[in-house]
């Protein structure tokens, strides 16, 4: 019988998409519209663009990376082996997801279901997170 390590077992995960930033941007936009339209209106195409994406965009963790696919096109790579820490800002309604690689640093807004990302961030990555600052 031949052993094998956790890493080799774990499944592709699909994360899920969560509307939940876009609708509270474009919901926001509503009532700013009698206070300051132009305020208003970016708000509300900020928010519609990130419903775009939270349609379109998918992440995947894989075996040994972080996938970025739009529908079947991957495209992105971020191999676990290059990450130096992660972070995910503002628990209580999680906004940003923040991860550093030797050679750059990502910012995403959490368009994606934020407690399977941070699961599978703490299973697939060797660094600990990093403490966000308030």
């Amino acid at each position: 019988m031949t052993s094998s390590t956790a890493s080799s077992t774990w499944a592709t995960v699909q994360l899920a998409p969560s509307y939940a930033i876009p609708l509270v941007l474009v919901g926001l936009a509503i009532p700013l519209f009698w206070v300051q339209v132009w305020v208003s209106g970016a708000i509300a195409l900020f928010g519609l663009f990130l419903l775009v994406q939270a349609v379109t965009l998918r992440l995947c963790f894989t075996n040994d990376a972080l996938d970025v696919y739009r529908g079947e096109t991957l495209i992105r790579r971020f191999p676990y082996q290059d990450w130096q820490n992660w972070a995910i800002f503002w628990s209580p309604f999680p906004v940003l997801f923040y991860f550093k690689e030797v050679n750059s640093i990502h910012f995403l807004p959490i368009l994606f279901n934020a407690e399977t990302l941070e699961a599978c961030l703490r299973e697939r990555c060797s660094v600990a997170p990093s403490t966000p600052t308030p």
